[in-house]
């Protein structure tokens, strides 16, 4: 039974010492795998889509992949608490409000 993809992508992360671009682990991959080039590249996005859903796998920078289990848990998790947010939106929403009650005003309601 041949191995997926996926397990074929830890194996290859395996064999660095450290994170690779995803073109190289695609590559290898592909060559592991056995793919032509049409197979490999109907197969490119499912490859992404299943290291990103696989716990196994950290994104890095610049699109690295690597194996989570190299990295303290403080690396592989991005801190939200630092993200600002667009206050411009809840500005909109209370403009939007301060109209309906000035249009309730003006219609006697």
């Amino acid at each position: 039974m041949s191995k997926s993809m996926v397990e074929t992508a830890y194996q290859v992360l395996q064999k660095h010492e450290g994170s690779i671009p995803f073109v190289q682990l695609w590559t290898e991959v592909s060559k592991e795998m056995g793919f032509t080039s049409s197979q490999a590249e109907d197969n490119i996005a499912q490859l992404y889509t299943d290291l990103s859903m696989d716990g196994r796998f950290l994104n890095m920078s610049g699109n690295t992949w690597d194996l989570r289990s190299r990295h303290t848990y403080s690396e592989s998790v991005t801190d939200t608490s630092e993200i600002a947010l667009d206050d411009g939106d809840e500005e909109d929403e209370l403009d939007s409000d301060t109209d309906l009650e000035d249009e309730k005003k003006d219609n006697g309601d």
